[in-house]
C-alpha cells in the first residue's frame, strides 16, 4: 500500500500492529481495544502512536486522549460504508483534532476528494494509484454544494456573495 498524506506521496513510518503482536519500537497504530487496555504504557512509549478504528466503532472513546495520538486511522471496509467520513468531520469539528486522520481500507480513487473535504490528510491507498491518478481524482470538482471540513466556500454562499457585489455596484 502506498500513502498520501497532504497531497505528497510518502512513505509510511507507522506499523500497524495486532493485538496479539509486540510493538515495534518506532512509530505504531492500534486497535482500540489494544489502546484502551494499554493507554498509559502506549503513552509511556518513545515513540509516535495511532489508534484504528473499525468502522462502527465512534472516535467519542478516545476523544480525551487525542492529545496522545499522532494518527487516527479510520477504515472503510467496503465503499458503501461511509461512517468513516462522518467520523473524520467530528474529529475535525466537534474535538478539534489536529493530528493526522488517515483512510484505510477500501479506500478508492473517485472518493480522494470526498475524503480531503471532510478531514482527512492522509489516504493509504492501492499499489497501482499514481500521482497523476490523484491529481485526477483530486481536481474533478471546483465546486460544492455542501459545506465541509475543508472550509471551502459552497455554491450557495457564492452566489450570495456575488448578488451582493451586484446590488452594491448597480447602487454605486
Amino acid at each position: 500500500m502506498k500513502l498520501i498524506r497532504n497531497g505528497e506521496f510518502v512513505e509510511d513510518n507507522f506499523t500497524t500492529v495486532a493485538d496479539e503482536d509486540a510493538l515495534p519500537e518506532g512509530p505504531a497504530i492500534v486497535s482500540l481495544e489494544r489502546w484502551q487496555a494499554e493507554r498509559e504504557t502506549l503513552w509511556a512509549r518513545n515513540a509516535p502512536i495511532g489508534v484504528k478504528l473499525q468502522s462502527g466503532q465512534e472516535p467519542s472513546p478516545i476523544a480525551e486522549d487525542l492529545d496522545h495520538i499522532d494518527v487516527v486511522a479510520l477504515e472503510f471496509p467496503v465503499y458503501r460504508n461511509g461512517r468513516a467520513y462522518s467520523y473524520a468531520r467530528l474529529l475535525r469539528e466537534r474535538y478539534g483534532y489536529k493530528g493526522e486522520v488517515r483512510a484505510v481500507g477500501n479506500v478508492l480513487r473517485d472518493q480522494f476528494q470526498f475524503m480531503i473535504r471532510c478531514g482527512f490528510d492522509a489516504l493509504e491507498v492501492a499499489d497501482n494509484i499514481t500521482p497523476e491518478i490523484w491529481a485526477e481524482n483530486v481536481g474533478s470538482f471546483s465546486l460544492f454544494y455542501q459545506p465541509a471540513a475543508d472550509g471551502k466556500e459552497t455554491v450557495l454562499s457564492l452566489r450570495q456573495r456575488l448578488a451582493t457585489r451586484a446590488r452594491e455596484k448597480a447602487t454605486a
